[in-house]
């Protein structure tokens, strides 16, 4: 015989249940023992050279630990490809050829990629969490969302967007805290300029001193 169908839990229940996976406490003690990826202490050197020549901030190259578990040869069931997960028109659109050879799977070009994708998200939305949301929901989506709201913020429109990107947004902060030591929130917005380590690091303090 079949089973009795359950019922749905109260809306308000389910309210205080995404209140709980969405929020960035949670992700932050659900993350905090969580080893490094096996592959991030061979690839975050260049990843992070990657970003900085192209102005992002260095910490987020840990978006690649969210979207592939840093396995520059991932692939999901849609057809998105490599350490930071491109569908192929979104990597054509930012310079990675897909034929005859497969540039996502190459992992500083995979970087190069995500860094001028989410440089361009940010200066979009002025916002890294939007700018994430955008990486993950599709930019047009949040546009529309801020523009029929007449929103600012992500935390504005998250009831609005895919489960999925409500959690997204607070894990990939989460991560980058954890891996980095650093509030996400505050990093810079992209810049033109090219720097090293030393002197990203140094600009980094000085504008949050």
């Amino acid at each position: 015989p079949s089973r009795p169908r359950t019922a749905p839990p109260p809306p308000a229940v389910t309210t205080r249940r995404m209140a709980i996976v969405r929020s960035p406490g949670t992700w932050k003690q659900k993350l905090a023992n969580r080893p490094e990826p096996r592959n991030a202490k061979a690839l975050i050197p260049a990843l992070k050279n990657a970003f900085r020549s192209e102005g992002v901030p260095a910490p987020w190259v840990w978006l690649a630990e969210v979207e592939s578990s840093m396995n520059p040869s991932a692939k999901s069931p849609v057809g998105a490809v490599g350490l930071y997960q491109f569908m192929a028109p979104t990597a054509e659109r930012f310079g990675l050829k897909t034929r005859p050879v497969d540039e996502r799977l190459v992992p500083e070009k995979s970087a190069l990629a995500a860094a001028k994708y989410l440089k361009v998200l940010h200066k979009q939305f002025n916002s890294w969490p939007l700018a994430l949301a955008a990486y993950n929901a599709g930019e047009g989506r949040v546009g529309r969302l801020l523009k029929n709201s007449s929103a600012k913020t992500f935390e504005a429109i998250e009831n609005s967007l895919p489960v999925e990107t409500q959690m997204y947004v607070p894990k990939v902060m989460a991560i980058v805290a954890l891996r980095e030591g650093v509030d996400p929130a505050k990093l810079p917005a992209p810049t033109a300029m090219t720097m090293p380590e030393g002197m990203f690091l140094v600009a980094w303090v000085f504008k949050h001193e």
